[in-house]
């Protein structure tokens, strides 16, 4: 029964080695996303993440910090 799913009628070679090759690289994907989001936060914090009140208030004003801050309420 099993062997029967696996091989899938002669096909099961091309399906799964797909389904492998399709996995593994959603994943390589995702960790290299990840990693490079990770080093920009940090890069981010270490130039931002020292402001006193006044900078944060006036950079809060301008424009482009608006629109980053309003699509990342989940950061």
């Amino acid at each position: 029964m099993i062997t029967e799913f696996l091989n899938m009628n002669g096909y099961g070679f091309y399906v799964w080695s797909a389904f492998t090759f399709t996995l593994v690289n959603f994943t390589l994907l995702y960790a290299v996303i990840k990693i490079q989001y990770v080093r920009e936060k940090e890069k981010f914090v270490s130039k931002f993440g020292t402001l006193n009140s006044e900078q944060a208030s006036f950079a809060k004003l301008q424009s482009i910090n608006k629109e980053i801050l309003s699509n990342s309420s989940n950061i």
